[in-house]
């Protein structure tokens, strides 16, 4: 008998409004991520000994069901973030088959991961904040220390598969690695390709680490 579906968690964070996306919100953060960015927002999601709970989806509904009328009144519901929370993409769909399907899910990802993760939850997201740090390649890798054709690869699907609408692209301007021109390239290329809603951001340094020599 196979066994069931388990995630690794940093945090579950309620109450949330307007922070990701529609309504009230809890926030179900994953503990692992296939990046090593410099100024990462989130190390303990790298750390061995980061983790908070080992979750089943079950487990997971029973913690934030709790929350279910705000997320009914406000047209909110549960965004997964991380650490990276694609890699959890069985997780993510055996949760979904047990929510109140009215609940509205949503996604903070880098899309740094394999295709599969992206085509086993697309049908089932709301909305999504994805950070491509940076569409140059070389710039992508001096700063995460993984090369970007996956998120490349990923954004394509999407684009092409329906999802552009649903898609927020955050377009962070990165102290020491990125310039403004080097966004505005990104922003060409992703409005090229068929998406139109962009967050634009700057990296602030002082509420960043840039130590993750140990994880």
């Amino acid at each position: 008998m196979q066994s069931e579906v388990t995630a690794p968690l940093i945090a579950i964070n309620r109450h949330r409004l307007t922070t990701d996306g529609e309504g009230i919100t809890t926030l179900v953060a994953f503990h692992g991520c296939s990046l090593r960015c410099k100024y990462c927002l989130n190390p303990q999601c790298l750390q061995s000994d980061g983790v908070w709970q080992v979750l089943t989806p079950g487990e997971l509904y029973a913690e934030v069901e709790i929350d279910d009328l705000y997320f009914m009144a406000t047209g909110g519901g549960i965004c997964f973030g991380g650490g990276e929370p694609l890699l959890q993409s069985s997780f993510i769909k055996a949760f979904a088959d047990i929510m109140n399907p009215a609940w509205k899910l949503t996604i903070e990802t880098a899309l740094n991961v394999p295709l599969k993760d992206v085509e086993r939850v697309a049908p089932l997201i709301h909305t999504w904040y994805v950070d491509i740090k940076d569409l140059n390649s070389d710039i992508y890798k001096a700063y995460t220390g993984k090369e970007n054709a996956s998120v490349i690869c990923n954004l394509t699907w999407l684009a092409e598969n329906g999802y552009a609408d649903k898609v927020i692209i955050r377009l962070p301007l990165i102290p020491e690695y990125n310039a403004d021109s080097h966004r505005q390239v990104s922003e060409q290329t992703l409005k090229n390709m068929g998406f139109h809603h962009f967050d634009h951001f700057t990296y602030t340094l002082a509420h960043l680490t840039s130590d993750i020599k140990q994880l």
